[in-house]
Formats: structure tokens, C-alpha cells, sequence
């Protein structure tokens, strides 16, 4: 009988190593051998449809470098698709290693097509929100809806999804003494669908159907956290560990039908806390992938709140993270624009390499040193070429200086061409040798 399984985790287990392991290996300086057997055993996913033929594999997981999510997607008020791909441009342009599709508005199918379509990178979704906005109201909303939209979502080239399928009817109660209850807008959805219907959350108990539809496709489940803290006050409580004990149940399902997971981290979560969830996980869940939103690590700061995601996400990231998703300074606010996607992604990327340069993943503290040595010799066009943002980099120096002093060379506008210490520093060894020298 010819195998359904076209996942990478059941070809890896069958121990080949195949052309999406070998392009990984390549790109995180690994062992093509050790990326397989790091994901036969779960702690490195390719996420790869067989259906997506634009995309280059990425890796993702504890010993690859720290990858950075975009998320992006139309609303009932904000729904142009030409307006999403302008959107996927500008997270291509600053550094996006997945996209997440999450258009509730609008020809969803049609805007995720494009997206997929122009799409190197690794897409993902959430199935329930357009099951969701197909059926109306979570009366309607059927188990099948979900699974039919799970299936589509996989024939239309979806690279991995995440599927809140550990928050539990009898969890429910345990949101009460929230301050903001549940913040998930999938977990929302499932806590009313379980409380209308006085049933389980149908993707618990129709999960191994869906992780057939997953082993056809290739595509990795993300399972979500529906029960994470939406402020600093719940965080860590006993709903979102109740959750993520059932998150590792699911993981080790997946496993067994060859299926590839990353876990979905917490949102909101005080500094202190993040190495302890990130270690929880990583035991409960058998070192499947974490993939973290933020951590943000403050509730004060609307408007910047991509800020104190990327304080989280380099605590995230050096505790075990393998991916962060972005926080746009829109974040608890409004849909974001291109500019709130560069924002957002930008500071993510220096988490996420921050966190890279701390666990020594292999070249990331190369990159830093190369930029260092540009800067000590003036090479201006070599630091922006290195920088993570060129063209951000550039502007602040040109609109910094007077007219024609941009290419002049060893000064900027803070200290002047009197005072720069590094040009000071640079003379006073050129003295120091010359009078040796001449001694």
C-alpha cells in the first residue's frame, strides 16, 4: 500500500535526507545528517506543502537560528488584497522567515492565494477564522466546517496552521478570575462554541482526523495557545498551564502519525517569568519548537508595543525560543499598515539576533564584528550595507549633517569632527607607533 505521509518528520524517520533538509542544513551551517535526525525526533520542523512551489525551506527549531514571524491579513473594515501583498513585500524586504495569513475579511481565499503564490517564505493561518466568518456564528460553526476548511486551507498550499485544539470545556471556569480573560481569538471562539453546544472542542476530539489531512499536505501544525495571558496579572496561571499540559499530549499524537509541531507561546508575561515558561514548555512538550508572541513585558505601553515585545522575545529566544512572532506598534490597537510591519518586523529581527548571539549559534556574532570593524575605519556604505535596516541607516546619517558633509568621512553629528573617540583613539595610536618609531 503507497504511504499518505509526505511529511518531512515521516521521511526523516525512514531516515532520508531530503533536498528541503539539505537546503536547511546549508543555511544554518549544520550537519545535512544532524537536521534529519533532528527532525525525526520532533525538535526541528520544515515547514514545506507539497502544494506551495514557490517556497524555500526554512528550519526551525532549538539549534537553528531564531526565526522571526510576520503576521498579516485583511478585517471585516480593512479588506483590499492588493493592500496584503504590499504587506507580504515589505515583510520579504525587512526579514520575514514565515508569514502568517490571517485575513477574516474580504475573498479570503483569494487573498491567501496571492499570498501563497508570492510567497518564498513559510505561510500560515488560523482554519477557524474563515471557518468562522463562513458560518456566521459559532451556532452554525460545525466540526466538519472546521476539518473542510483545515483541508482546503492544506490543498490551497498552507505550510503549517495553528490549531487551538488544548483549551478543554473543562478549562472554562478557570478564566474567571482573569483580569482579561481570553485573548485568543481562536480560543474565544472555541470557549463560546463549547459553552453553546455543551460539547468538547471539536479539534481535540477530531484531531487525529486532522493530522491526516496534515501527513497528505505537509503541514506542520502550530498548536495554539487559546488560554495565554493577555496582561502581565495572568500570566503563568493555572489556565494557560493546564492548557500546555494538553499541548504536549497533542504533541506527542502528531508524533506518533509522523505529523511536525511547534507549540505556541504566551503573550503577555513578566520579565522574570519568561525563562520558567520556556523551560515548561520545552519539558512538557518534549522540546518541540516554542514559537513565542513576545513575550510583552509590560501592559503600559500601547502604541509601543513592539518594543516591549522585543524585550520579551530576546529573553524568549536565549531561554529556547525557536520563533517569535511580531508585535506591530499597532498591537491592541488597530490592523497594521506597511509601516507598522517594518516596525514591527524590525524590531523583532534584533531580538531574535540578540537571542542568536547569546546561545552562539553559528555566525551570528560574526555579523556583529564585521559592522564593528566598518564602523572603527569610517566605512559608512560597508556599516549600512551590514545593518539589519540599510536604508533607515543611511537617512539618519544624511539628514544629520550639513549639505556635503555625508561622504566626508570620519565624524558624525554627535561628537563632531573635534571629538569622535574612535578618531581620537585611531590618532593616538598612530602617534604611540610613530614615537616608537623614532625611538
Amino acid at each position: 500500500m503507497i504511504s499518505t505521509n509526505v511529511t518531512q518528520m515521516h521521511l526523516a524517520r525512514k531516515g532520508f535526507v531530503t533536498d528541503q533538509m539539505r537546503a536547511v542544513a546549508e543555511q544554518e551551517g549544520l550537519d545535512p545528517e544532524f537536521v534529519r535526525s533532528e527532525v525525526a525526533r520532533g525538535r526541528m520542523i520544515i515547514p514545506c506543502n507539497v502544494n506551495h512551489s514557490a517556497l524555500k525551506p526554512i528550519g526551525i527549531g532549538i539549534n537553528c537560528r531564531c526565526k522571526v514571524n510576520a503576521n498579516i491579513g485583511s478585517s471585516p473594515v480593512a479588506c483590499d488584497p492588493e493592500a496584503e501583498l504590499r504587506k507580504l513585500e515589505v515583510a520579504l524586504k525587512y526579514g520575514a522567515d514565515t508569514v502568517m495569513d490571517l485575513s477574516t475579511g474580504g475573498d479570503i481565499n483569494a487573498i491567501r492565494e496571492a499570498i501563497i503564490a508570492n510567497s518564498p517564505v513559510p505561510v500560515g493561518t488560523v482554519p477557524i477564522y474563515q471557518a468562522f466568518a463562513s458560518a456566521g456564528d459559532v451556532l452554525s460553526l460545525t466540526a466538519d466546517d472546521l476539518l473542510g476548511v483545515v483541508e482546503l486551507q492544506a490543498q490551497q498550499g498552507v505550510d503549517y496552521m495553528t490549531i487551538h485544539a488544548g483549551i478543554l470545556r473543562e478549562f472554562l471556569p478557570l478564566v474567571r478570575k482573569r483580569i482579561t480573560g481570553i485573548v485568543s481569538r481562536g480560543g474565544s471562539i472555541l470557549a463560546c462554541w463549547m459553552t453553546v453546544h455543551q460539547q468538547q472542542n471539536p479539534f481535540y476530539t477530531h484531531f487525529d482526523k486532522l493530522l491526516d489531512i496534515c501527513a497528505r499536505y505537509d503541514v506542520a501544525i502550530s498548536l495554539g495557545d487559546g488560554l495565554r495571558p493577555g496582561c502581565l496579572a495572568d500570566a503563568s496561571d493555572e489556565a494557560q498551564f493546564a492548557e500546555l499540559e494538553v499541548l504536549g499530549e497533542l504533541t506527542r499524537r502528531a508524533w506518533e502519525k509522523d505529523v511536525q509541531v511547534m507549540v505556541e507561546g504566551p503573550g503577555h508575561v513578566p520579565l522574570d517569568q519568561i525563562p520558567m515558561n520556556v523551560q515548561k514548555q520545552m519539558e512538557i512538550c518534549n522540546e518541540a519548537p516554542f514559537y513565542v508572541l513576545g513575550p510583552l513585558v509590560t501592559d503600559v505601553a500601547p502604541g509601543y508595543d513592539h518594543i516591549t515585545a522585543a524585550i520579551g522575545a530576546a529573553v524568549a529566544g536565549f531561554a529556547g525560543a525557536s520563533m517569535i512572532c511580531y508585535v506591530t506598534p499597532k498591537e491592541h490597537l488597530g490592523l497594521p499598515d506597511l509601516e507598522d510591519v517594518k516596525q514591527g518586523l524590525i524590531a523583532a529581527r534584533i531580538a531574535a539576533h540578540a537571542a542568536d548571539v547569546a546561545r552562539n549559534r553559528p555566525g551570528a556574532r560574526r555579523w556583529d564584528d564585521e559592522l564593528s570593524r566598518a564602523r572603527f575605519a569610517f566605512q559608512w556604505e560597508r556599516q549600512f550595507e551590514l545593518a539589519i535596516d540599510p536604508e533607515t541607516a543611511r537617512s539618519v546619517r544624511k539628514s544629520s549633517l550639513p549639505e556635503g558633509e555625508y561622504e566626508r568621512g570620519r565624524f558624525c553629528s554627535m561628537c563632531g569632527p573635534g571629538l569622535c573617540a574612535m578618531r581620537l583613539s585611531q590618532d593616538a595610536v598612530g602617534a604611540e607607533k610613530a614615537g616608537q618609531a623614532s625611538e
